[in-house]
């Protein structure tokens, strides 16, 4: 019962407040007439934010080693099952659940008000349950047309606020707010703050995207497509929570178009540049490996640094994060390696995914074949664009 009725056309967003005139905001093009708006005309619900992310491992007690190195604090521990935290009041932002083998199993996001399960239960002929968290709550389990496991989550209790790190107080030119006093940032754990984003790669990504915008009522800050393919629509999307006026993330969870079905990185703030710096050299002289930066991203424009834990899962810390409001439309820009960063060290084909291997070609032989949306010429085109 997904309610996606159509595009968006220039008057209806005009009268719904969306700012069309694009000015160079976030993005040098704006849409195009007759291109995907970005947004769903009556979604069933709007979630308000990424509750949390879930995975499986095998080993509870090195997933918890890497989790406090990174900067988690627990919030609950029990035979089968971590609970992980930031600073900031709110819910767990990460469960890892005792499995076989170590692998994302789903995300959860927050409904902004418990009469909302009861009317996407309906909507989706599900049913509203007890919800496995910390404190209790309410849940709705879903899949999306992608096939990964969405929880969206209302919470009875709010974990409350931990102490955290407080930003360097800074010089800048002639305004000099530090006299007197040295900068010594520790060098230790950078203290995650919250969850931010998560970003998924899929071969169906059209009907996941529009999935997204009709039940969750969540709507697009920027889009991507393919040099030269640009009529056949974009190829990447980054979703932020509509909470009105309310500015938020300018991406709450991102996905991308890809011969493979899987997760790619979940995203957690930390405070400011030091903290992801000092943290960094922290993870690095206990052996992890760095995936890429320091850097600072161009759509969400956050400093950015990406990290594999001992499974190979990547993660990242982030800081200073753009926040949009309701009112503002998506950006269009052509997907490329060199157009995801402002600044920062080359993207690295690590992060890419794009080091070849026999189980990398068998996926790209399989997503090919297979009835999806990834034909030959989005192939090239996507492995142009990463070589680009």
């Amino acid at each position: 019962m997904l309610l996606f009725g159509g595009f968006v056309s220039q008057t209806h967003a005009a009268q719904a407040g969306i700012r069309t005139a694009h000015q160079d905001l976030h993005s040098e093009q704006g849409a195009l007439r007759g291109e995907h708006p970005g947004r769903a005309r009556n979604p069933v619900i709007k979630v308000a934010d990424l509750a949390w992310v879930e995975f499986e491992k095998p080993d509870l007690d090195r997933a918890e080693v890497f989790a406090r190195d990174f900067g988690f604090s627990v919030a609950a521990r029990g035979p089968d099952a971590l609970w992980l935290r930031g600073v900031f009041a709110g819910s767990a932002c990460v469960v890892i659940r005792r499995g076989r083998t170590s692998r994302f199993i789903g995300q959860a996001f927050r409904a902004a008000e418990r009469a909302d399960l009861d009317r996407l239960a309906r909507a989706t002929g599900t049913v509203v349950r007890d919800a496995d968290v910390p404190g209790g709550g309410k849940v709705v389990n879903l899949f999306d047309p992608s096939g990964f496991p969405v929880r969206v989550v209302h919470c009875a209790e709010e974990l409350p606020e931990l102490p955290g790190q407080q930003p360097l107080l800074l010089n800048f030119g002639t305004e000099h707010r530090r006299r007197n006093v040295t900068q010594r940032p520790p060098r230790e754990p950078s203290r995650i703050q919250r969850l931010g984003h998560l970003v998924l790669e899929t071969r169906s990504f059209t009907r996941s995207l529009n999935w997204y915008l009709d039940l969750l009522g969540m709507i697009v800050s920027d889009f991507h497509f393919l040099d030269g393919q640009r009529e056949r629509g974009p190829v990447m999307a980054f979703l932020r929570c509509d909470q009105g006026n309310v500015a938020v993330d300018h991406h709450t969870l991102a996905m991308h178009l890809g011969p493979g079905t899987h997760y790619v990185h979940s995203a957690y703030q930390v405070t400011d540049l030091d903290a992801i710096a000092a943290g960094g050299e922290y993870l690095a002289e206990r052996g992890y490996q760095r995936s890429w930066g320091i850097g600072r991203h161009i759509q969400g424009s956050q400093l950015f640094d990406y990290w594999r834990d001992p499974d190979r899962l990547m993660v990242e810390h982030f800081a200073d994060g753009d926040l949009f409001s309701c009112d503002l439309e998506p950006g269009w820009a052509p997907l490329s390696a060199s157009g995801l960063a402002q600044w920062g060290p080359p993207v690295t084909r690590e992060f890419l995914g794009t080091n070849p291997s026999p189980a990398k070609i068998r996926e790209l032989l399989r997503a090919v074949r297979d009835d999806n949306e990834l034909d030959p010429a989005r192939l090239l085109g996507l492995l142009k664009a990463m070589n680009s």
